[in-house]
């Protein structure tokens, strides 16, 4: 099946995106829940989903639990345990629907990308531990919205949760989404955080990642130019580097990944909904 590619907005950094709160629910492989957990009287509770903590935040008298569903999760009754002042755990339902995926092919030139050498694959699983670790990290940081502004102009050249075949050849889900633009386009953080880490990945190329807090993570990849160091704390809109073709890349482009509670999930449940239309 063919992908079409949709343009963004010509002026994407000037849409309002502070004018919602909260990500849009998709409760749905690779989507997002909202629970509401506890009256915005109470402390702030302790919330845990596949013993993953999630991020709460309150909004409108209540603490709503936001959840991050993975791509794996099968449909039905799900749980997330919720943390009292008595310290004794509850526990709330919701339901996740079915999604089916399209199915994306690519062919990339470069073999190796497709079939690694095995000093490759060593590279590989050390840098797999390096990204995991990442992605599993909490920080308390207090979250007011949940409304991301676009990393990068360009068009949405591929979207989350495709099947990939790369030569044929099966692959993982597409973890994010791709912004299409020319070598040298600024990348900006789409919402303020910490620079969690930065690198050079065998398939990913030059990346970087940013802590939002609460489990809240954005990774940007195949960057040409890196503008950001560890530890950095970034505002919304400032730029942390450039579009690239580094690592495995058909064609110049960002690839930005968004995970919560350790789930990637799809960003544009963060942006507004006029962007969110176009696809």
């Amino acid at each position: 099946m063919r992908i079409r590619a949709w343009p963004l907005l010509a002026l994407l950094l000037c849409v309002p995106v502070q004018a919602q709160i909260l990500p849009r629910e998709n409760p749905v492989p690779g989507g997002i829940v909202v629970v509401p957990v506890a009256a915005e009287t109470e402390p702030a509770p302790e919330v845990y989903y596949d013993n993953q903590r999630v991020l709460v935040m309150p909004h409108a008298g209540k603490w709503l639990a936001v959840v991050g569903l993975p791509l794996s999760v099968g449909p039905g009754t799900q749980t997330v345990q919720v943390g009292g002042p008595d310290g004794r755990r509850r526990v709330i339902g919701f339901t996740v629907r079915p999604k089916d995926y399209a199915e994306q092919r690519l062919t990339v030139k470069e073999r190796r990308m497709v079939e690694p050498s095995a000093e490759d694959l060593a590279r590989i699983a050390r840098e797999t531990e390096i990204i995991r670790k990442v992605f599993a990290a909490w920080t308390e940081q207090p979250l007011t919205s949940l409304r991301f502004a676009p990393p990068a102009r360009g068009r949405l050249s591929s979207v989350f949760g495709l099947r990939r075949y790369f030569n044929d050849q099966p692959r993982q889900p597409h973890s994010g989404i791709d912004i299409a633009g020319p070598v040298g386009t600024p990348v900006t953080a789409p919402l303020a955080g910490t620079v969690a880490n930065t690198g050079e990945y065998f398939f990913n190329g030059k990346t970087v990642f940013i802590d939002h807090g609460q489990g809240l993570i954005s990774m940007f990849n195949h960057l040409s130019r890196v503008t950001v160091t560890p530890g950095a704390r970034v505002n919304t809109g400032e730029k942390i580097g450039e579009i690239g073709m580094t690592g495995r890349v058909t064609g110049p482009h960002l690839h930005w990944t968004v995970s919560l509670n350790n789930a990637r999930v799809d960003p544009a449940l963060f942006l507004p909904d006029d962007i969110q239309n176009l696809k």
